[in-house]
C-alpha cells in the first residue's frame, strides 16, 4: 500500500518548528562583545606601529650614524691631501716606528671612525669617547663608544670599545658573522690603524675583565697592541655579551687610504 506523500506546506511547517529559536544578546553582552573587538584590533595597531616603529627608527639612526662617519672620514683624508708630503729621500724614507698615539679625548669627543667591511660594504660608524648610552651608544652621529680606561689606537694595551647589537641603529647586529683574518680599520686625524680579527668570546655582564689591558688578566703588564670589541647578545637581548678580539697589523697614514675600505671612505 503506497503511503500518501505529505502535503508540502505541512513539511514547511514542520522544520520552521524543529528550528530553535535563537536568543538575543543583552545589551550587556552586546557591550562587551564590541569592547573585546576593539581591543584586539587595538593591540594588533600598537603591534604594528611598534614594529613599523622600530625597523624604521633602525633604519634612518643607522643611515645618519653612516652619514656622519662618512662626513668625519672623508673631512680627515681632504685634509691631509691637501698638505703635500716631503719627497722620499735617503734620510726620508720610512722606517719601522711605533705607530702614533693620541692623547685620551674628552668626554663625548668624537676621535675615530670604525670601518668592518664584513658587515657591509659601506658599513661606518663614529668613535667617541666613554660608553656613556644616551650621548654615545643613542647617538644619531656616533653608534660607537670607547672605554675610557682602555687604551688608544696602536697603543700598547686593549683599545675596548662597544655598540649596541640591536636597537638604535643596530650597530653591531652582525658582528657575529666576523671570520678570521678579518681586518678592522681605525681611522683618526693620525692615520689608519689595520686590526685582524682573531677570535670570539661569550661572557657574563660582570666580566669586566675582557676589557683589561691584557684581556681577562688585569695584573699582567701588556705587549701586545689589541683591540676589543663588545656588545650585547643574542640580538635583542642582554643576557650576555659577544667579545670579539682582534690584533695590530699595521698603521699607514691619512692619505694612504686602504684598498679594501677605498670605495666606502671616498663615497665611490
Amino acid at each position: 500500500m503506497t503511503v500518501p506523500a505529505e502535503p508540502e506546506r505541512h513539511r514547511r511547517s514542520g522544520r520552521r518548528s524543529a528550528r530553535r529559536p535563537q536568543r538575543k544578546r543583552g545589551p550587556v553582552e552586546t557591550t562587551i562583545g564590541v569592547i573585546g573587538e576593539l581591543l584586539i584590533t587595538a593591540g594588533i595597531l600598537v603591534g604594528l606601529f611598534l614594529g613599523w616603529q622600530v625597523w624604521w627608527n633602525n633604519l634612518v639612526l643607522s643611515g645618519q650614524q653612516t652619514s656622519a662617519a662618512q662626513e668625519q672620514s672623508k673631512k680627515w683624508v681632504d685634509e691631509a691631501t691637501a698638505t703635500p708630503r716631503p719627497t722620499p729621500t735617503d734620510s726620508t724614507k720610512p722606517v719601522a716606528v711605533d705607530p702614533p698615539v693620541m692623547a685620551q679625548p674628552a668626554d663625548y669627543e668624537p676621535f675615530a671612525v670604525l670601518y668592518i667591511p664584513r658587515l657591509g660594504p659601506d658599513w661606518k660608524r663614529t668613535i667617541r669617547q666613554t660608553v656613556d648610552v644616551e650621548k654615545v651608544l643613542n647617538s644619531y652621529t656616533a653608534g660607537v663608544g670607547h672605554y675610557p680606561d682602555t687604551q688608544m689606537p696602536g697603543e700598547v694595551g686593549n683599545f675596548a670599545v662597544a655598540g649596541h647589537d640591536s636597537g638604535w641603529g643596530n650597530t653591531f647586529i652582525d658582528l657575529s658573522k666576523l671570520r678570521v683574518g678579518d681586518h678592522i680599520y681605525v681611522q683618526t686625524k693620525d692615520g689608519w690603524y689595520t686590526y685582524v680579527f682573531r677570535n670570539f668570546e661569550y661572557v657574563q655582564p660582570t666580566q669586566v675583565q675582557v676589557i683589561a689591558a691584557v684581556p681577562r688578566h688585569p695584573d699582567v703588564q701588556p705587549i701586545d697592541r689589541l683591540m676589543t670589541i663588545t656588545t650585547c647578545n643574542p640580538p635583542f637581548h642582554a643576557g650576555e655579551r659577544l667579545i670579539a678580539y682582534n690584533v695590530f697589523q699595521g698603521f699607514s697614514p691619512t692619505q694612504d687610504v686602504p684598498e679594501e675600505i677605498r670605495a666606502a671612505v671616498m663615497g665611490g
